[in-house]
């Protein structure tokens, strides 16, 4: 099989996916093959992994009108659910609020498990994000 090693090296792969019932998809271009498991008190509750991508690399092909927004405590991240089926399938996140946090779980067409996990520990979310950013420069 291909080692994540060899996965992270791809560039530029599209991705598709939406939420359960098919009222919000949406496609992505994803460069690397990362995802972030976040412990934050929204993130644990709800079991998302997510895939960050910028907003250039991001396009809703269906369902703006499905969707509804939750923020709470700094009011930055927007996520954003199916008012129909409820599922998250993306959201705005405070760490990349330009940009997009793809749930890997609603991604249709390729294996989780060609993406690295990162484990984010979003219950202590300054001190991470500082090591998060300083370890990717």
């Amino acid at each position: 099989g291909v080692e994540v090693g060899e996965r992270m090296a791809r560039v530029a792969e599209v991705i598709s996916g939406g939420c359960h019932c098919g009222a919000v998809a949406f496609e992505a271009t994803v460069r690397e093959l990362k995802a972030l498991r976040c412990d934050c008190s929204i993130c644990a509750m709800k079991g998302t992994v997510n895939v960050i991508v910028p907003a250039a690399d991001f396009q809703l092909v269906r369902g703006a009108d499905a969707l509804t927004e939750y923020r709470f405590n700094t009011q930055v991240a927007c996520h954003l659910f199916c008012k129909v089926c409820g599922v998250q399938s993306f959201y705005r996140p405070r760490s990349s609020p330009d940009g997009f946090a793809i749930n890997l779980r609603c991604l249709k067409g390729i294996p989780h498990d060609h993406f690295q996990i990162i484990d984010f520990n979003g219950q202590n979310w300054e001190s991470s994000f500082e090591q998060l950013r300083s370890s990717e420069s």
